[in-house]
């Protein structure tokens, strides 16, 4: 019986020891658990809640809103200075008071300048004066085209395409800025000091012999042949090339430089009188026939 009771008693003991370790296992086991997990924390950058976390920057994106922002800004600065521009061309060539110094002539002004483009000034070697004023001659472009179409339907000239109207300005007006801008390049050449806006007043009274020249040829001429129209195209014409040509001589330096330029715009100004006779003018010698009889 003492030996039962003793083998029990040593089997409790070994029980309770058992328990007992069994418990302090767990606890160890639980306490290698927290230090994992508090280490896997720290690894991953966790913050303690009490602290806001931080944005991680991107590098991509943060790039990418600068390359949007320095294109729209440098797509308004361009379109600023673009309007800006414009509005300054618009301001200059919008304004009517830059054209009135160009127009603002007295009638009587006109006239004394229409009859001094038929008087030659001497020839001397002193710059001879030309006023940049557009009004007269304007006016005489315009004469001229209205006596253009009056030749053309007089003379029973056609035109295959466009209008009689529109073929007359468009001979004038060509002439008139186109031959301004040859001149000012001869000038430009031959050493010529004067201003395109001189050019287009001085050639546009020079049309005025063309315009008296053409009137008396259309109205008074003979029914045969052109001599009346020769003789006119020699002596008023001859005498507004003249004229134009002794401004250019006293403005060039250089006689080589004066003989090129005065026999160009010599040639140039008299073939085109001579145009625009045999162009738009045609002798119809019945129509006259029929005038003299009356």
């Amino acid at each position: 019986m003492a030996d039962a009771s003793w083998h029990s008693d040593q089997m409790s003991n070994s029980a309770v020891i058992d328990m007992q370790d069994g418990d302090v296992d767990n606890s160890d086991y639980d306490t290698s658990f927290n230090d994992d997990q508090f280490k896997q924390r720290r690894d991953k950058g966790d913050e303690t809640p009490g602290q806001p976390q931080q944005p991680q920057p991107d590098d991509g994106n943060f790039m990418g809103r600068m390359r949007n922002q320095l294109g729209q800004s440098v797509t308004g600065y361009f379109l600023q200075q673009g309007s800006q521009e414009a509005k300054k061309v618009y301001s200059v060539y919008g304004n009517i008071d830059i054209l009135r110094p160009y127009f603002d002539v007295e009638p009587h002004q006109v006239r004394n300048k229409l009859l001094m483009s038929l008087i030659p000034s001497r020839l001397s070697d002193s710059k001879q004066r030309v006023q940049r004023e557009l009004y007269g001659p304007l006016m005489v472009v315009f004469t001229l085209i209205a006596l253009l179409l009056f030749q053309m339907k007089t003379s029973g000239h056609t035109v295959q395409e466009g209008t009689l109207m529109g073929t007359a300005f468009g001979t004038c007006f060509i002439y008139w800025i186109g031959g301004a801008w040859f001149i000012w390049f001869l000038s430009y050449v031959c050493n010529t000091h004067i201003a395109i806006l001189q050019i287009m007043s001085m050639l546009g009274y020079g049309l005025f012999g063309h315009c008296v020249v053409l009137f008396l040829g259309t109205v008074i001429h003979t029914s045969h042949d052109h001599m009346l129209f020769y003789f006119l195209w020699a002596l008023i014409g001859g005498l507004s090339t003249l004229k134009i040509v002794m401004i250019l001589f006293s403005r060039t330096s250089g006689n080589t430089q004066r003989m090129i330029i005065c026999a160009v715009v010599t040639a140039m100004h008299l073939m085109f009188l001579i145009y625009l006779h045999f162009a738009y003018h045609q002798i119809v010698e019945g129509i006259f026939m029929v005038r003299f009889a009356w």
